[in-house]
């Protein structure tokens, strides 16, 4: 109804409007009825005045909700707030208004679409990131970082937001100083994490996905995506191994940490499918199993669903850092002598500082006479499963109950892309459903199966299939398998060059991945005896090296302590553009920062 007795109704309402139409008979609410008001204001200006900000912000006022069951003053409150908005938008009313603050506004109103007169500023500044991220920035003879602490990067750099925007000739200037401040990760001397490089087939995937800004939850809003996700993810199950030629799901998520946490929530749903509905409440504690040396997720994601750090076990790791199966099964024994649950083990491929790869067949056999979901986490070497002189190292993955595999790491996709496999067809959707109507509407006109986002814990998801899809496309198996088995070949140079050259010492005499762990004694050290003095000042070099890399800018590497181990350095190679020569830079420019320590 009309809530304003003097305003006529609509002369002409829509067909479905009227008594009797359909939309009538929808909005026939037991309580609830929606009051709409109509300007009757009539626009006189040209067609383009219907885009204005003007118009919007009146198309926005005209419809206020409200109760059948609520009193006329509140009505009455609810039509004169909705008619001042509109008399305010349109300039009919309210004399205090500062005009010329108005106009000022409306002037730096930008509607948030690519309307043609954006083109040229669109384009210069994809030439701008061309040029100094793509192509300078990943210039061997280009710094890796420009350092500044950060009280002095506030002082150089406009971090201030304020009320009026910024011209386009401000904002390609602050795109060019956020290029130079940042650090240039492309850059074949950025050895520093577990990513690397500047994939051009990856960056372009990437680059469109970002222009088309899709979300994939079902398939009514990105069809192709849906379709590319099921292809990627059934290939990479079936190199893993998983039976029937890689039956199972798997989903892109967002990193290892949250696909590990699918493992987690996967492991607890099949112990226990009523904990979906009731929780874990008065149930046996459930106990985790992993390594020492395993990613800090799986402890961190633990501790988020509830689990509690105390109940993630870690095993006790070898002299090469894979985990001790007698003391895993010890550990199990003791659990289950303490009236708790075993409900999983959580293996690792290519750990995150040494690069092991834990036994995974024995761990296998273990989770089967213990009825223990096996996950293994591959984030980082899950890339050589690529290779057929390298896959070996995961041997027995095949077994696992789910994978996490990251091809933005050890293959060298752009980030983000990660992924959750699992052999369970129908886990993934079982653990993580709840039909919310208002997006998985089982009376769609297509197959539904295709609605992919109810078995995610996210809702909005970026496309991370499309950059991986397109340079898999681009190179083919065969130059995956070549990429990889390239960076593990500079590994084995690098640490054949360590191993010859004066003050350097391996962690691992054979390290089994592109993680290369070592020391650099300075030749103030090497004639100490290696006693207690000795390994507190070794323990000092490499950070002090470090700070001396990224303030020249010359390169970037890692340096970790290890249970009693002091600092040592770490080399990751994940960048297939490095050469001999590049190893033999790295060496020196440690020992050139590292002569007077």
């Amino acid at each position: 109804r009309n809530p304003n007795p003097n305003q006529n109704e609509n002369p002409h309402p829509r067909a479905d409007d009227r008594p009797g139409g359909d939309r009538g008979k929808r909005s026939a609410l037991k309580r609830h009825c929606l009051y709409v008001i109509t300007s009757t204001s009539t626009s006189t200006g040209s067609g383009d005045d219907l885009a204005s900000p003007l118009t919007a912000a009146t198309s926005a006022a005209t419809s206020v909700v409200a109760t059948s069951s609520s009193a006329d003053t509140a009505s009455a409150v609810a039509f004169e707030t909705a008619s001042k908005m509109l008399t305010t938008a349109n300039g009919s009313s309210n004399n205090n208004i500062d005009t010329d603050a108005k106009n000022d506004n409306l002037s730096s109103f930008v509607a948030s679409h690519p309307a043609a007169h954006f083109e040229g500023f669109i384009r210069a500044c994809v030439d701008e990131i061309i040029k100094l991220a793509v192509f300078q920035g990943t210039n061997r003879s280009s710094k890796v970082v420009e350092w500044h602490e950060p009280e002095e990067l506030r002082q150089l750099f406009d971090f201030q937001l304020r009320e009026k925007g910024e011209s386009q000739d401000k904002l390609r200037e602050l795109l060019r100083e956020t290029i130079r401040f940042s650090v240039k990760t492309g850059h074949p001397y950025f050895i520093n994490q577990l990513y690397s490089g500047v994939d051009p087939y990856a960056l372009v995937g990437q680059w469109l996905t970002d222009a088309l800004n899709p979300s994939v939850y079902t398939y009514e809003v990105a069809p192709l995506f849906t379709l590319m996700e099921e292809q990627v993810l059934a290939e990479m199950r079936r190199i893993v191994g998983f039976p029937n030629g890689g039956q199972g799901d798997g989903i892109f998520c967002p990193g290892g940490s949250i696909a590990n946490g699918y493992a987690i929530s996967c492991a607890r749903y099949r112990h226990s499918p009523d904990s979906k509905k009731n929780g874990l409440f008065n149930a046996k504690p459930l106990i985790i199993f992993t390594s020492e040396d395993a990613h800090y997720s799986v402890e961190k994601l633990a501790m988020f669903m509830g689990f509690g750090s105390e109940h993630v076990r870690k095993i006790a790791t070898n002299e090469v850092g894979k985990m001790r199966l007698s003391d895993l099964e010890d550990q199990v024994k003791l659990c289950l002598a303490n009236n708790c649950q075993p409900l999983m083990v959580s293996a690792t491929a290519g750990t995150t500082v040494l690069g092991a790869f834990d036994d995974l067949a024995g761990i296998s056999e273990l989770c089967k006479k213990y009825n223990m979901w096996m996950h293994v986490d591959a984030a980082w070497g899950g890339g050589a499963l690529m290779s057929k002189k390298y896959r070996h190292l995961l041997s027995g993955i095949e077994r696992a109950d789910s994978v996490t595999w990251n091809p933005h790491k050890l293959l060298a996709a752009s980030q983000q892309c990660s992924t959750f496999l699992t052999r369970h067809q129908q886990v993934l959707a079982q653990c993580h459903s709840t039909n919310a109507t208002y997006l998985f509407q089982k009376d769609k006109f297509y197959d539904t199966s295709f609605d992919t986002g109810d078995k995610h814990i996210q809702c909005g998801r970026r496309a991370d299939v499309f950059k991986f899809w397109f340079m898999w496309k681009a190179k083919g198996t065969q130059g995956l398998e070549a990429h990889v088995e390239k960076v593990f070949r500079m590994a084995e140079f690098f640490a054949g060059k360590v191993r010859e050259r004066p003050g350097f010492e391996l962690v691992l005499e054979s390290p089994e991945c592109t993680n290369i762990s070592f020391w650099y004694v300075p030749p103030g050290l090497r004639q100490m005896e290696r006693n207690r003095e000795f390994y507190d000042r070794l323990h000092k070099v490499a950070p002090k090296v470090k700070e001396g890399m990224i303030k020249k800018g010359s390169m970037m590497i890692t340096y970790q302590p290890l249970r009693q181990l002091p600092n040592f350095f770490r080399l990751v190679l994940q960048n297939s553009c490095l050469e001999e020569s590049d190893m033999v830079y790295f060496l020196d420019e440690i020992e050139s920062l590292a002569q007077n320590l």
